[in-house]
């Protein structure tokens, strides 16, 4: 087997892990944005269907979980390294576009209406931020800007209805 190290030089695990982690970070990156795709043409509309439980309870669950996975993942900070950078990038963009299609398919016919509008456009600005940001364009953008503050004050609409 030919010696593949150069002047006695032997990868650590550290290198042999960097080495890997980038492919790993856009595998990841690929297979999320592949299912979000794959959710977003195979939903049906929930309008006609009725689902169980409490409408209100099973909207507002589904509104803090959607909730906490957005925040968890846009604040993770893993260091400075490009592709840790890249990985929770990934997975923020992730829960935005996710998150917005989890929260539609709650809403149903049943679901109050001062309820189901504001959720319906929160679910709709959260996969608009997530599609903006897959297309690199960075929050510092005034539009991008505009759908986050939007966003933001939909949500706090939500949390005072679910109160």
């Amino acid at each position: 087997m030919p010696d593949t190290t150069k002047a006695g030089y032997m990868p650590t695990a550290q290198t042999i892990w960097q080495r890997w982690l980038a492919p790993a970070a856009l595998l990841v990156a690929v297979v999320a944005v592949a299912l979000a795709v794959w959710a977003l043409m195979s939903a049906s509309s929930g309008a006609s269907v009725k689902l169980a439980g409490d409408p209100k309870m099973r909207v507002c669950t589904a509104f803090n979980t959607v909730s906490q996975a957005v925040t968890g993942q846009t604040h993770n900070d893993l260091g400075p390294d490009p592709v840790a950078q890249a990985a929770v990038a990934g997975n923020a963009r992730l829960a935005l576009l996710g998150g917005g299609q989890y929260l539609l398919s709650r809403l149903d016919s049943a679901t109050p209406s001062e309820l189901a509008d504001p959720v319906r456009s929160f679910a709709n600005d959260l996969q608009d931020i997530g599609i903006y940001a897959l297309a690199g364009v960075p929050n510092t953008d005034p539009a991008q800007s505009a759908r986050l503050t939007q966003a933001d004050l939909t949500r706090k609409q939500i949390v005072s209805l679910c109160s």
